[in-house]
Protein backbone atom coordinates (compact mmCIF):
# COMPACT_ATOMS: atom_id res chain seq x y z
CA UNK A 1 0.00 0.00 0.00
CA UNK A 2 1.23 3.34 -1.03
CA UNK A 3 0.65 6.54 0.61
CA UNK A 4 1.04 10.40 0.11
CA UNK A 5 1.87 11.96 3.30
CA UNK A 6 -1.02 15.23 3.37
CA UNK A 7 -0.88 18.28 6.17
CA UNK A 8 -3.41 16.90 7.98
CA UNK A 9 -3.20 12.49 7.28
CA UNK A 10 -2.99 10.35 4.46
CA UNK A 11 -3.76 9.39 1.23
CA UNK A 12 -3.75 5.59 -0.19
CA UNK A 13 -3.18 5.23 -3.54
CA UNK A 14 -1.95 2.74 -6.32
CA UNK A 15 -0.53 2.77 -9.53
CA UNK A 16 -0.67 0.11 -12.20
CA UNK A 17 1.01 0.11 -15.93
CA UNK A 18 3.77 1.69 -17.42
CA UNK A 19 6.15 4.08 -15.74
CA UNK A 20 7.15 6.26 -19.25
CA UNK A 21 3.36 5.94 -20.26
CA UNK A 22 0.82 8.96 -19.95
CA UNK A 23 -1.15 9.41 -16.73
CA UNK A 24 -4.47 8.36 -15.72
CA UNK A 25 -6.12 9.69 -12.77
CA UNK A 26 -9.37 7.98 -11.04
CA UNK A 27 -11.89 9.13 -8.61
CA UNK A 28 -14.16 6.85 -6.69
CA UNK A 29 -17.61 7.44 -6.21
CA UNK A 30 -19.06 8.09 -2.58
CA UNK A 31 -18.81 5.31 -0.28
CA UNK A 32 -16.47 3.68 -2.16
CA UNK A 33 -12.59 3.23 -2.65
CA UNK A 34 -10.24 2.14 -5.54
CA UNK A 35 -11.26 -0.96 -5.84
CA UNK A 36 -14.01 0.13 -7.43
CA UNK A 37 -11.82 0.64 -10.79
CA UNK A 38 -10.62 -3.10 -10.72
CA UNK A 39 -12.51 -4.10 -13.87
CA UNK A 40 -10.92 -1.34 -15.77
CA UNK A 41 -7.38 -1.74 -14.73
CA UNK A 42 -6.04 -4.87 -17.22
CA UNK A 43 -6.92 -2.64 -20.03
CA UNK A 44 -6.24 0.57 -19.05
CA UNK A 45 -3.05 -0.18 -17.29
CA UNK A 46 -1.62 -1.78 -20.97
CA UNK A 47 -1.42 1.94 -22.49
CA UNK A 48 -2.06 4.29 -19.66
CA UNK A 49 -0.28 4.87 -15.61
CA UNK A 50 -3.13 4.52 -14.36
CA UNK A 51 -2.92 6.26 -10.42
CA UNK A 52 -5.87 5.55 -8.56
CA UNK A 53 -6.26 6.80 -4.92
CA UNK A 54 -9.00 6.80 -1.74
CA UNK A 55 -10.94 9.64 -1.57
CA UNK A 56 -10.62 11.62 2.09
CA UNK A 57 -12.88 9.66 4.67
CA UNK A 58 -12.90 6.72 2.49
CA UNK A 59 -10.88 3.09 2.80
CA UNK A 60 -7.00 3.62 3.11
CA UNK A 61 -7.41 7.46 3.11
CA UNK A 62 -7.17 9.91 6.18
CA UNK A 63 -10.77 10.44 8.07
CA UNK A 64 -10.25 14.60 8.71
CA UNK A 65 -12.94 16.50 10.32
CA UNK A 66 -15.57 17.62 8.42
CA UNK A 67 -17.37 18.67 6.74
CA UNK A 68 -15.37 18.73 3.26
CA UNK A 69 -15.72 20.30 -0.04
CA UNK A 70 -15.47 19.56 -3.24
CA UNK A 71 -12.50 22.42 -3.59
CA UNK A 72 -10.58 20.57 -0.49
CA UNK A 73 -11.30 17.16 -2.42
CA UNK A 74 -9.67 18.74 -5.66
CA UNK A 75 -6.97 20.31 -3.72
CA UNK A 76 -6.20 16.16 -2.46
CA UNK A 77 -5.76 15.42 -5.63
CA UNK A 78 -3.63 18.12 -7.04
CA UNK A 79 -1.02 17.11 -4.16
CA UNK A 80 -1.32 13.46 -4.79
CA UNK A 81 -0.03 14.83 -8.89
CA UNK A 82 2.46 17.18 -6.89
CA UNK A 83 3.81 14.69 -4.82
CA UNK A 84 4.51 11.87 -7.61
CA UNK A 85 5.88 14.80 -9.69
CA UNK A 86 3.13 14.29 -12.18
CA UNK A 87 2.81 17.46 -14.40
CA UNK A 88 -0.50 16.68 -16.55
CA UNK A 89 -3.31 13.51 -15.88
CA UNK A 90 -6.30 12.17 -17.44
CA UNK A 91 -9.08 12.25 -15.08
CA UNK A 92 -12.18 9.78 -15.08
CA UNK A 93 -14.16 10.46 -11.97
CA UNK A 94 -17.55 8.88 -11.28
CA UNK A 95 -20.42 10.37 -9.61
CA UNK A 96 -18.28 12.31 -6.52
CA UNK A 97 -15.41 11.83 -8.45
CA UNK A 98 -17.39 13.44 -11.49
CA UNK A 99 -18.00 16.71 -8.64
CA UNK A 100 -13.86 16.40 -8.13
CA UNK A 101 -13.39 16.21 -11.83
CA UNK A 102 -15.89 19.78 -12.60
CA UNK A 103 -13.97 21.39 -10.06
CA UNK A 104 -10.49 20.67 -11.31
CA UNK A 105 -11.43 21.22 -15.07
CA UNK A 106 -13.18 24.50 -13.95
CA UNK A 107 -9.96 25.33 -11.73
CA UNK A 108 -7.08 23.46 -12.71
CA UNK A 109 -6.93 22.54 -16.14
CA UNK A 110 -4.09 23.26 -17.22
CA UNK A 111 -2.87 20.25 -14.78
CA UNK A 112 -5.36 17.62 -17.27
CA UNK A 113 -4.97 15.96 -20.52
CA UNK A 114 -8.44 15.44 -20.81
CA UNK A 115 -11.62 14.56 -18.18
CA UNK A 116 -14.15 12.18 -18.03
CA UNK A 117 -17.22 12.41 -15.74
CA UNK A 118 -19.43 9.66 -15.29
CA UNK A 119 -22.72 9.14 -13.86
CA UNK A 120 -22.24 12.49 -12.50
CA UNK A 121 -24.15 15.93 -12.57
CA UNK A 122 -23.60 19.58 -12.11
CA UNK A 123 -25.91 19.39 -9.18
CA UNK A 124 -26.47 16.26 -7.47
CA UNK A 125 -29.66 15.80 -5.51
CA UNK A 126 -31.29 18.04 -2.90
CA UNK A 127 -30.22 19.31 0.26
CA UNK A 128 -32.98 17.96 2.08
CA UNK A 129 -31.50 14.34 0.61
CA UNK A 130 -27.71 14.53 1.80
CA UNK A 131 -29.05 16.40 5.55
CA UNK A 132 -31.11 13.49 5.76
CA UNK A 133 -28.46 10.83 4.88
CA UNK A 134 -26.00 12.94 7.12
CA UNK A 135 -27.98 12.76 10.24
CA UNK A 136 -28.80 9.02 9.59
CA UNK A 137 -24.91 8.07 9.49
CA UNK A 138 -24.27 10.08 12.28
CA UNK A 139 -26.64 8.91 14.52
CA UNK A 140 -26.18 5.64 13.70
CA UNK A 141 -22.82 4.95 12.99
CA UNK A 142 -21.40 1.49 11.09
CA UNK A 143 -24.93 -0.11 11.50
CA UNK A 144 -26.22 2.80 9.23
CA UNK A 145 -23.80 2.25 6.69
CA UNK A 146 -24.68 -1.38 6.87
CA UNK A 147 -28.28 -0.56 6.13
CA UNK A 148 -26.99 2.43 3.44
CA UNK A 149 -25.05 -0.82 1.79
CA UNK A 150 -28.64 -2.73 1.46
CA UNK A 151 -30.14 0.12 0.32
CA UNK A 152 -27.57 0.83 -2.42
CA UNK A 153 -27.64 -2.57 -4.43
CA UNK A 154 -30.96 -1.02 -6.38
CA UNK A 155 -29.68 2.80 -6.35
CA UNK A 156 -26.00 1.34 -8.26
CA UNK A 157 -26.60 -1.75 -9.89
CA UNK A 158 -29.94 -2.36 -12.21
CA UNK A 159 -31.98 -5.49 -11.18
CA UNK A 160 -30.48 -7.75 -13.80
CA UNK A 161 -27.11 -6.73 -12.99
CA UNK A 162 -27.85 -7.42 -9.80
CA UNK A 163 -29.16 -10.91 -9.99
CA UNK A 164 -26.65 -11.93 -12.40
CA UNK A 165 -23.96 -11.05 -10.96
CA UNK A 166 -24.49 -10.98 -7.26
CA UNK A 167 -20.79 -11.16 -5.98
CA UNK A 168 -20.03 -8.30 -8.12
CA UNK A 169 -22.57 -6.12 -6.38
CA UNK A 170 -21.95 -7.38 -3.16
CA UNK A 171 -18.31 -6.75 -3.60
CA UNK A 172 -18.95 -2.65 -4.15
CA UNK A 173 -21.99 -2.21 -1.69
CA UNK A 174 -19.73 -4.30 0.85
CA UNK A 175 -17.10 -0.99 0.08
CA UNK A 176 -19.85 1.22 1.70
CA UNK A 177 -20.63 -0.49 4.91
CA UNK A 178 -16.67 -0.69 5.89
CA UNK A 179 -16.70 3.20 4.90
CA UNK A 180 -15.88 5.40 8.47
CA UNK A 181 -19.33 6.79 8.91
CA UNK A 182 -17.51 10.54 9.56
CA UNK A 183 -15.59 10.01 6.57
CA UNK A 184 -18.99 9.28 4.73
CA UNK A 185 -20.82 12.32 6.14
CA UNK A 186 -18.19 14.70 5.69
CA UNK A 187 -18.59 14.26 1.97
CA UNK A 188 -22.17 13.61 1.72
CA UNK A 189 -21.77 17.57 2.93
CA UNK A 190 -19.18 17.71 0.11
CA UNK A 191 -21.15 16.48 -2.35
CA UNK A 192 -24.30 18.77 -1.29
CA UNK A 193 -22.84 21.54 -1.39
CA UNK A 194 -21.40 21.43 -4.90
CA UNK A 195 -22.83 23.07 -7.69
CA UNK A 196 -21.17 23.83 -10.74
CA UNK A 197 -23.97 24.29 -13.05
CA UNK A 198 -22.49 28.12 -13.53
CA UNK A 199 -19.37 27.74 -14.48
CA UNK A 200 -19.00 24.32 -16.79
CA UNK A 201 -18.28 26.54 -19.15
CA UNK A 202 -14.81 27.58 -18.19
CA UNK A 203 -13.97 23.56 -18.79
CA UNK A 204 -11.71 23.79 -22.03
CA UNK A 205 -9.92 20.75 -21.65
CA UNK A 206 -11.54 17.52 -23.78
CA UNK A 207 -13.92 16.17 -22.35
CA UNK A 208 -16.19 12.65 -22.22
CA UNK A 209 -19.58 12.40 -20.53
CA UNK A 210 -20.84 9.31 -19.65
CA UNK A 211 -24.80 8.56 -18.26
CA UNK A 212 -26.54 5.35 -17.44
CA UNK A 213 -30.01 5.07 -18.96
CA UNK A 214 -30.72 3.33 -16.09
CA UNK A 215 -29.38 6.08 -13.65
CA UNK A 216 -32.10 7.79 -11.14
CA UNK A 217 -29.20 9.29 -9.46
CA UNK A 218 -27.80 11.42 -11.78
CA UNK A 219 -29.35 10.37 -14.71
CA UNK A 220 -29.65 11.03 -18.33
CA UNK A 221 -30.74 14.76 -18.51
CA UNK A 222 -28.11 15.59 -15.77
CA UNK A 223 -25.64 14.25 -18.73
CA UNK A 224 -26.88 16.16 -21.36
CA UNK A 225 -26.88 19.39 -19.18
CA UNK A 226 -23.21 19.35 -19.24
CA UNK A 227 -22.36 17.84 -22.37
CA UNK A 228 -24.51 20.94 -23.95
CA UNK A 229 -22.37 23.29 -21.05
CA UNK A 230 -18.94 22.23 -21.65
CA UNK A 231 -17.51 22.65 -25.55
CA UNK A 232 -17.08 19.98 -27.73
CA UNK A 233 -17.97 17.73 -25.29
CA UNK A 234 -18.65 14.34 -26.21
CA UNK A 235 -21.40 11.95 -24.90
CA UNK A 236 -21.80 8.32 -24.56
CA UNK A 237 -24.92 6.38 -22.50
CA UNK A 238 -24.76 3.05 -21.69
CA UNK A 239 -27.81 0.39 -20.72
CA UNK A 240 -26.28 1.12 -16.56
CA UNK A 241 -27.58 2.06 -13.17
CA UNK A 242 -25.12 4.04 -11.26
CA UNK A 243 -22.40 2.57 -11.21
CA UNK A 244 -21.82 1.76 -15.17
CA UNK A 245 -18.07 1.24 -15.09
CA UNK A 246 -19.02 -2.49 -12.44
CA UNK A 247 -22.31 -3.33 -15.15
CA UNK A 248 -21.01 -2.39 -18.48
CA UNK A 249 -17.17 -3.44 -17.76
CA UNK A 250 -15.33 -4.07 -20.66
CA UNK A 251 -17.58 -1.69 -23.15
CA UNK A 252 -16.65 1.11 -20.55
CA UNK A 253 -13.63 -0.08 -20.39
CA UNK A 254 -13.33 0.28 -24.04
CA UNK A 255 -14.87 3.56 -24.74
CA UNK A 256 -13.41 5.42 -22.16
CA UNK A 257 -9.98 4.03 -23.43
CA UNK A 258 -10.58 5.02 -27.05
CA UNK A 259 -11.22 8.31 -25.62
CA UNK A 260 -8.26 8.80 -23.78
CA UNK A 261 -5.46 7.42 -26.61
CA UNK A 262 -7.18 10.31 -28.86
CA UNK A 263 -6.35 12.77 -26.45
Amino acid sequence: MAHLQLADGVLHYQIDGPENAPVLVLSNSLGTDLGMWDAQIPLWSQHLRVLRHDTRGHGGSLVSEGPYRIEQLGHDVLALLDGLDIAKAHFVGLSMGGLIGQWLGINAGARLRSLTLCNTAAKIASDEVWNTRIDTVLKGGQQAMVELRDASIARWFTPGFAQAQPAQAQRICQMLAQTSPQGYASNCAAVRDADFRAQLGRIQVPTLIVAGSEDAVTTVEHGRFMQAAIAAAEYVEFPAAHLSNVEIGEAFSRRVLDFLLAH
